[in-house]
């Protein structure tokens, strides 16, 4: 499933993914590859994300009914 959520508080946030990468120390690819769902990240890979994007795990990486 994709990760809209952290795609869009990515870009409200006004970070590329490469900034976003190098922040969390990843790879762009990792970056785009969470956001398309083809990824699974670690939850310290969560963890820093969040911090990062000034959001909570259950912001960016809970689904619930109404994302599927």
């Amino acid at each position: 499933m994709r990760n809209l959520k952290m795609k869009f508080a990515r870009i409200e946030k006004d970070i590329s993914q490469i900034e976003l990468a190098k922040r969390v120390g990843v790879t762009r690819q990792t970056i785009g590859m969470i956001e398309s769902g083809d990824y699974n990240p670690s939850l310290k890979l969560c963890v820093a994300i969040c911090r990062e994007l000034g959001k909570t795990l259950n912001d960016l990486f809970w689904e619930d009914e109404s994302d599927e």
